[in-house]
């Protein structure tokens, strides 16, 4: 009987906290903890996104400007491997504004920024040196397109730098221009730092540049009417230009129609790339791509091998119309085979690289220590720059030498 009553009393009074639970949540009455999972122990934390320079070059493609558009041609590659040699591996996109003047057969062309630095080359290579021949450019009007027309990024810790290459002053005398002190202060406001290249040696060009350079808290440079770029062949450009042809073509893609278009582009942008450059430029690309910054212009957007072999993606859950068009009608061990051969080709063909790549390097080394000029250079002008300014943004360089 005693048993009985205590599991009753047991029961009313469970009952009772229960009806009186809200009554105790509204007069204040501790609320029971929510213990969340801890994740497991071998998780893998959330990388922090590479830092990111964002560069973009306003060059005069006058008539005049015929040899420093070549020596562009030639050393886009070799920029890009000099920013990509910062410790932490920067996200690189770059950008183009061309300009000439009012009358010739454009006044500005803008390539937007963007880190499929092989179409931005493929574009570059159309580009000829004509017309001008007048006296001043348009240059406010470059420089209004560099800071505005541009995608510029919304990271304040990004690194954002315009180089204005030229040999003649701006026009001062349009009415309708934004001039350049003014658009310097946009410029500021947006955290772009703008350096000035001077080609040949007009005095009132250099006195434009001077002020340019100095309101928009950038340096200016003086070099010779062809660029004074470093231009070395070595024993090693032509194989490593042959493996970087083989290596491209390792690459599959996937994706929506969209996706597919885009990388159309990219694969023909490469294509003319192989076609029509010098041997010393592909090499130069190579090594380029060969960096962790130069991986993102190498495979771009859904490139089904790395995807694959990486683990990112499952092919058994991609949509066959997805697929590339000749892997659509593939069973799926043959797509497997597919990928792994891919893959293993591409492993052998990218440790070929590297090491030519370190012969290269080795090479144009000694050959830069000999001549004793490097530092009148384009190259070493334009890494300094770079070195000095990205290291505000904690983007730090090891080497005082840029990539030739």
């Amino acid at each position: 009987m005693k048993s009985k009553i205590i599991a009753l009393s047991l029961f009313a009074a469970t009952a009772g906290a229960i009806a009186l639970y809200p009554a105790y949540q509204s007069i204040g009455a501790v609320t029971p903890l929510t213990l969340q999972p801890l994740p497991p122990p071998n998780a893998t934390p959330l990388a922090e996104p590479p830092p990111r320079i964002e560069v973009v070059f306003a060059l005069d493609t006058t008539g005049s400007m015929g040899g420093m558009i070549e020596a562009a041609k030639e050393k886009i590659w070799s920029i890009a491997s000099s920013m990509a040699s910062a410790q932490s591996a920067p996200e690189i996109r770059m950008g183009l504004v061309a300009y000439r003047d009012r009358g010739d057969s454009y006044v500005t062309q803008v390539l937007d920024l963007s880190g499929d630095l092989d179409s931005m080359y493929a574009a570059l290579m159309e580009f000829q040196a004509a017309g001008g021949g007048d006296g001043p450019e348009s240059v406010n009007q470059a420089l209004d397109d560099a800071v505005n027309r541009i995608s510029w990024g919304q990271d304040k810790e990004s690194y954002k730098v315009v180089f204005l290459v030229g040999d003649a002053p701006p026009h001062m005398d349009y009415s309708d221009d934004i001039k350049y002190p003014q658009i310097i202060k946009m410029a500021k406001q947006r955290g772009i730092v703008i350096n000035t290249i001077q080609c040949g040696s007009d005095r009132t060009t250099r006195q434009n540049w001077n002020q340019i350079a100095q309101l928009g808290s950038g340096s200016y440079f003086q070099v010779e009417q062809n660029g004074s770029a470093v231009a070395i062949s070595t024993p090693f450009d032509e194989k490593i230009a042959t493996l970087s042809e083989k290596l491209d073509e390792t690459r599959l893609y996937y994706g929506s129609e969209e996706d597919k278009r885009a990388q159309k582009k990219r694969l023909a942008a490469a294509e003319k790339l192989h076609d029509d450059a010098s041997v010393e430029s592909r090499a130069r690309r190579a090594t380029f791509n060969a960096t962790k910054s130069g991986k993102a212009n190498f495979l771009g957007k859904g490139e089904l091998v790395d995807d694959v072999a990486s683990g990112r993606i499952d092919i058994a859950k991609i949509k066959p119309e997805q697929l590339p068009a000749p892997m659509q009608a593939m069973a799926p061990a043959e797509q497997q085979a597919l990928i792994e051969e891919k893959a293993a080709s591409r492993k052998v063909l990218e440790q070929e690289i590297d090491e030519l790549a370190r012969q290269r390097a080795d090479f144009i080394k000694q050959k830069v220590e000999e001549s004793g000029a490097a530092s009148d250079s384009l190259d070493y002008k334009i890494f300094s720059a770079i070195k000095e300014q990205a290291e505000t943004k904690g983007l730090h360089y090891e080497t005082d030498a840029p990539d030739y």
